[in-house]
């Protein structure tokens, strides 16, 4: 059965539209926008395929899903929306139907679009400092190492092993190591995560990204999934085999190595200076530190380099039980085995609080951000005497609780008691972190409250079941954030409870503070991907404001790979 929804295939058909990296592909088809049932078999699509085509099924050489979603909208008859890609034995007779597009070279999941960047077995002399190992920061030093630069990758944390030890003492004693944490070390802040894989950016080392990861060892179905996620553990196994492959490629690849100091002259990069005193010299420097690198920020502003405010989210951390998600998402399909845990994505535009003064006031986003299905909350702090929260999950998603970002969109505006300039965003955040803290009894326990009481307005005496740690304490969490923020919030969760039923449920906590959902600051760059008058300086990633998560903090390390390669070449 072919859907009618034109909103999807014009989706789908611009997500399609060859570019120039695309080549075509004789004999291979795309059919968009199929409807199948939650127990569809491969013989079953074989022969909708070949009915579709009007072709013998003995015509279909090959046959694969490109693409696959969970249609929930109507919980009586959940299905998969799929995209199939096709190799026939003869080519089809023009003009296609269409829901049937020709296959080009970068849409083909089977294969990755071709190269777009050299490599060279060819070594330069020119050597380049990429500071920080979190996707933006790998993914470029994997490819100009592979490009023949000489790379030094610089990170402040632990190797993946032993930083899971650290972030192990933080949840089962409350003993925090501000270098080694849920948001420093290899893997950068995505990798104690669910793993989300999905971005809205189009281009084509969205792809090239995929097949890398697939290559290091994750399942190929995340080219396949709308919505691909990898999980903590996954992720764990998959940062090791990037680093075998970066030490293999040349690279100095050096933990526990904090940068405190960029060293310039003359409006141009000349190297940096580590935590122990040492000076490395190198005309290109990438800055790829994610977004919780504050004392590179406040050294930034320091030096002069251009700093932009911008927009950011703050709230708090929803836990659901996962079986209730289950129910209000997919009904009495709940316990299908090809659904597995429920996720959602729930936004609300909220009303001007009348009680806010100023600048306060007006319309504000509150949104769900960062929804583990079957996850975990974990602390996430990074300064003494901040209190900070996350979530995870592992690839299976079969924890007992689902847990929700729950966040509001807070604007330079809103911020003028904490300054006028670039910082007064990080002011804020490490404000609340440290009244976040304060509000319990036992160091890193995280304050918390009943998602009813916190509508009502009435400090919680006991919580709902959680399996937070190191623990959790009743906290009145109407008394962290300003008036015009808790209002907000209510509003978001009264919208939210209309769209998912059982969200305003009783079994419900919310935890305190999600704090770090973006940069609060970014740093401008030209059409070189350089800090805007500053030659050699190369700002990436979340921590310069300009991606949103792995994978397209991943591409935003390739377009500067990008960049140098095609400058020197």
């Amino acid at each position: 059965m072919l859907s009618n929804s034109k909103k999807y295939k014009q989706n789908v058909n611009r997500t399609f539209c060859p570019s120039r990296y695309d080549a075509v592909m004789a004999c291979h088809y795309l059919i968009t926008d199929i409807v199948a049932s939650l127990d569809i078999t491969e013989a079953t699509l074989r022969q909708t395929t070949a009915t579709l085509l009007k072709v013998p099924e003995s015509a279909i050489k090959n046959l694969k899903i490109a693409r696959q979603a969970v249609d929930a909208r109507h919980k009586r008859a959940i299905h998969f929306l799929l995209n199939l890609e096709v190799q026939l034995e003869a080519a089809l007779p023009l003009p296609l139907p269409k829901h049937v597009n020709i296959l080009t070279q970068s849409q083909f999941t089977a294969q990755p679009p071709p190269s777009l960047l050299p490599s060279s077995r060819e070594k330069r002399q020119e050597r380049i400092i990429i500071v920080g190992a979190g996707p933006a920061g790998l993914f470029s030093a994997l490819t100009l190492a592979e490009a023949g630069f000489s790379i030094t990758l610089l990170e402040r944390g632990k190797p993946v092993e032993t930083r899971m030890r650290d972030i192990g003492q933080l949840r089962a004693h409350g003993q925090l190591n501000p270098e080694s944490n849920t948001c420093f070390g290899e893997g950068g802040a995505g990798t104690y995560t669910d793993g989300k894989l999905y971005t809205r950016i189009k281009h084509p080392f969205v792809r090239w990204v995929m097949h890398e990861l697939v290559k290091l060892g994750a399942p190929e179905q995340i080219l396949v999934d709308a919505h691909p996620h990898l999980g903590t553990d996954k992720l764990v196994s998959l940062l090791k085999n990037l680093r075998a492959r970066l030490l293999a490629a040349g690279v100095d690849y050096r933990f526990e190595t904090r940068v405190d100091k960029i060293m310039l002259a003359h409006n141009r990069i000349q190297g940096v200076v580590l935590g122990n005193g040492e000076e490395l010299t190198a005309t290109r420097v990438i800055l790829a530190t994610g977004h919780s690198a504050r004392a590179i920020y406040e050294h930034l502003a320091d030096l002069g380099v251009p700093l932009e405010a911008k927009p950011f989210a703050v709230g708090v951390r929803a836990e659901h039980p996962q079986a209730l998600i289950n129910t209000a998402q997919h009904g009495a399909f709940a316990a299908h085995p090809r659904l597995g845990a429920a996720e959602y994505r729930l936004a609300h535009q909220a009303l001007a609080d009348p009680t806010a003064q100023g600048t306060a006031q007006g319309m504000r986003g509150v949104y769900s951000f960062c929804m583990c299905p079957g996850g975990l909350i974990v602390p996430s702090s990074t300064e003494p005497k901040g209190m900070v929260i996350n979530g995870m999950s592992n690839a299976k998603r079969s924890a007992r609780y689902a847990n929700s970002g729950l966040v509001a969109q807070v604007y330079p505006h809103d911020l003028v008691a904490y300054g006028n300039d670039a910082l007064r965003g990080l002011r804020f955040q490490r404000e609340l972190e440290q009244r976040a803290y304060a509000m319990t009894q036992i160091p890193y326990h995280a304050p918390a409250m009943r998602l009813t009481d916190f509508l009502k307005g009435k400090s919680s005496s006991t919580l709902a079941p959680t399996e937070f740690r190191p623990g959790a304490e009743a906290a009145d969490l109407c008394q962290l954030f300003p008036a015009w923020l808790t209002h907000s919030l209510r509003e978001g969760i009264t919208a939210f409870s209309r769209k998912l039923r059982g969200y305003d449920s009783s079994e419900a906590n919310l935890f305190a503070v999600e704090s770090r959902t973006s940069a609060p600051l970014s740093i401008p760059r030209d059409q070189q991907l350089q800090c805007i008058g500053i030659r050699g300086l190369y700002p990436a990633g979340e921590g310069a404001g300009q991606a949103g998560g792995i994978v397209s903090a991943a591409v935003d390390g390739l377009k500067i790979a990008e960049v140098i390669i095609q400058e020197c070449t």
